[in-house]
């Protein structure tokens, strides 16, 4: 390399560089270590960590992940690094990712789906900039209080530099409130609204008539969703709903201290062209065999930032590959399984609690997983307790508002656990 560029030394490469922004000392770097060794001390290192029993959601859920999930993903004709533009040597990653968007197609009953997004937040806030295209010269969009407050957060950031004004619907009882939401609309200028299936507190929201009161008034309704739970609860289809939106974790990825995960999206087949990211689709080559292609993309994502719906130029493949594998895996009645186990322990946990005295019912409305609770003692004071007898519990929703989640891992064993700190506490 040093005949090639002309150079005769290492130093050379460096000759542009101030001599005192040159380190010349030995670096403190440790000895070598064996493979042993090197386990050994990530093993040591492990121990440090304090593993809880989850009993939180608000957006991200300690599902059960099978095993062959990871084999799977590591093959080497589905594991990649980059973007498959040459379709020929990509076929492994061109076709997991047309069947993971069948397969969120199927979820949430909409026409179409992109190869996903960073996360569901980002995808909540791409979806906003696709209501203010798909509605031309309107420039404001609405959003239900009862989304997670992440969400909020990173819409807000979007639509600050996005030049999109913002409005808030009003929470009636827990939900979204629809007369709230009619009195917003009456304002005009309205591109869309943004509502979650089910919200903050937990509850699986009523949406009669918000379709056709936005559908009136030109707008998109958008509907950010959990998508495990659309195996058993109304889809955003028969919400009548343009855009589904959410994050893709519930599907069996790990918490992971937060992350990777994986945002989704699928929409009507109208508002194909105004969707971020790619679309791989099913195709013949030259000999009539099945082949997957890139589809569509914009490329204006690329080549003209300033003029493009979204920059979102990559995809989080493996993360939709591990989503792909995760539904196949589990399939309808698996996922359904899933659901009623969950549902059977969070109403069991919901039922306990109150009999302890220490909480009282914050509403009346349906839940599936995950509930909120208004608590009547120090919140403060309650997580304590619960994270030095090993749980995560009670995450403070509003001031003495805690919510609990239950999913399949959680056994009757860890409620009834549970249970007995907070009675004690």
């Amino acid at each position: 390399m040093l005949d090639r560029i002309g150079a005769k030394t290492l130093d050379d490469l460096y000759s542009d560089v101030p001599a005192d922004f040159i380190f010349r000392g030995e670096y403190d770097l440790p000895d070598a270590k064996g493979e042993q060794e090197v386990r050994d001390y990530f093993e040591a290192l492990s121990k440090k960590n304090t593993s809880l029993k989850v009993f939180v959601g608000a957006g991200a859920y300690d599902h059960y992940t099978p095993s062959v999930i990871p084999y799977i993903t590591s093959r080497s004709e589905f594991l990649t690094a980059y973007t498959p533009y040459q379709a020929e040597i990509s076929q492994g990653t061109l076709r997991y990712v047309f069947e993971y968007q069948s397969m969120m197609c199927e979820l949430t009953g909409l026409d179409i789906s992109n190869a996903s997004l960073y996360d569901g937040a980002t995808a909540a806030a791409e979806a906003m900039k696709m209501a203010i295209a798909c509605a031309k010269h309107k420039t404001r969009v609405l959003l239900s209080n009862t989304l997670l407050p992440n969400v909020l957060k990173v819409i807000e950031t979007y639509a600050k530099y996005h030049g999109v004004e913002l409005g808030f619907i009003d929470v009636n009882k827990g939900q979204t409130c629809i007369v709230s939401l009619k009195n917003e609309l009456a304002k005009g200028d309205v591109a869309g609204i943004i509502v979650p299936g089910i919200n903050k507190y937990g509850i699986v929201e009523d949406f009669a008539g918000f379709a056709e009161a936005v559908h009136t008034e030109g707008g998109v309704m958008i509907e950010y969703c959990d998508p495990s739970t659309l195996a058993v609860i109304k889809t955003p289809k028969e919400w009548d709903a343009d855009i589904a939106v959410g994050d893709g974790q519930s599907l069996g990825i790990p918490l992971c201290f937060g992350g990777p995960y994986v945002g989704f999206m699928t929409c009507k087949k109208e508002f194909v062209r105004k969707m971020p990211g790619r679309i791989v689709g099913e195709t013949k080559d030259s000999e009539g065999k099945r082949c997957f292609v890139l589809t569509l993309q914009a490329r204006e994502q690329h080549i003209r930032r300033e003029k493009a719906t979204s920059n979102i130029c990559s995809n989080e493949s493996l993360l939709a590959l591990f989503v792909t594998v995760y539904l196949s895996l589990m399939g309808p009645e698996g996922m359904k399984r899933v659901n009623d186990l969950s549902y059977g322990g969070a109403h069991y946990l919901h039922d306990e609690l109150l009999k302890t005295g220490k909480f009282a019912e914050a509403f009346e409305r349906p839940f599936l997983n995950e509930f909120t609770l208004k608590c009547n003692v120090p919140v403060n004071e309650l997580q304590q307790k619960l994270l030095d007898a090993g749980f995560f519990a009670a995450l403070e929703i509003e001031e003495n508002y805690v919510s609990f989640c239950v999913t399949e891992k959680r056994t009757k064993e860890e409620i009834d656990s549970l249970v007995k700190v907070i009675k004690e506490a």
